[in-house]
């Protein structure tokens, strides 16, 4: 079961990593997620059952996750309807395209392939295969963001988030950032939905419920337990906090609770996540891990969590 756990915890973190790209650096919540998370696997799952390689049906998962960031980016930049609001719309519209992908609010991948079937030749123990796909999966996302991040686009992306108003005035067009940045958080999203859908082996509309709770949660407990850091650490945080996240998930249930308040605990687990700083800066406590970061980065740390400064990637500053 704990090996389960880590397998499963890397396919979220792909979900927390999403989440961070708009949360963290653009500095506001897209509700996309809890719809562009379960049109990631309704798509990846539609596609399979009618003969397309898994692969390439988790690529199409992607772009329809990136397709409905595109809509929410459209309706926020263009339409100028607020965010939050955008999110919601386009969260809820997702659920009727999701009936007409699967033609059924649910469906099953039983006898069909799935990522995990290249993997038998291995004969790997039980649940190492997810544990294989989530290392490879989240070590090519964290790689490509990285390469990303260094791109003068990238570091634009980054500025723009920091400061819009300056980065304005640098003449970096905030409006296209803004909507590569949706686009490719919620095609993140709908990656982790893809892959997660093809590991529990079927596909449902209402998979997005509190997903995006899961994903805060990962960002949270990443930066509560590790502190500050720099921008390719706390993506690694991010990952760490998914895991932890999904431990404390199996804790729940050996420790007998009902299953059916899974989402209440998530919730709970987040509030108390979000509750540590404030506790340590009241009584004055630095964690093992803390410390050990600020002495590794003691001078150029970025605060996120209080600030939304995205920290200097390589010792590049965002301008």
């Amino acid at each position: 079961m704990i090996i389960s756990s880590i397998g499963q915890g890397m396919l979220w973190s792909i979900l927390g990593l999403g989440i961070f790209m708009t949360y963290r650096i653009l500095g506001f919540p897209d509700m996309t997620t809890e719809g562009s998370f379960p049109l990631g696997g309704a798509v990846c799952v539609a596609a399979i059952t009618a003969g397309v390689n898994p692969f390439l049906a988790t690529l199409l998962g992607v772009a329809a996750g990136m397709c409905a960031g595109l809509v929410t980016g459209l309706l926020y930049t263009k339409g100028k309807i607020p965010v939050v609001l955008a999110g919601i719309l386009v969260m809820s519209a997702l659920n009727s395209v999701m009936l007409f992908v699967m033609k059924s609010p649910n469906l099953s991948l039983l006898n069909r392939p799935k990522l995990t079937d290249v993997l038998e030749p291995l004969n790997l123990p039980e649940h190492y295969d997810t544990v294989f796909i989530g290392l490879v999966s989240v070590g090519v996302v964290i790689g490509l963001l990285c390469v990303f991040f260094n791109t003068e686009f990238g570091q634009a992306y980054i500025a723009t988030g920091d400061n819009e108003s300056m980065a304005k005035s640098l003449g970096i067009h905030t409006d296209r950032m803004t909507n590569v940045g949706l686009m490719l958080s919620n095609g993140l999203i709908a990656l982790s939905g893809a892959l997660i859908c093809q590991h529990d082996g079927y596909a449902d509309v209402s998979k997005g419920v509190g997903t995006i709770v899961i994903g805060l949660s990962s960002i949270i407990i990443g930066e509560v337990l590790f502190g500050e850091l720099s921008f390719f650490e706390r993506m690694l945080a991010t990952v760490v906090g998914s895991i932890i996240y999904q431990l404390l998930i199996l804790l729940v249930i050996r420790l007998g609770f009902d299953t059916t308040y899974l989402k209440f605990f998530s919730a709970v687990v987040l509030s108390l996540c979000m509750l540590i700083p404030q506790l340590k800066r009241a009584l004055h406590l630095t964690t093992g891990f803390e410390k050990y970061t600020n002495r590794n980065h003691p001078d150029d740390l970025h605060d996120t969590v209080a600030t939304r400064n995205a920290a200097p990637i390589d010792g590049k500053e965002t301008s």
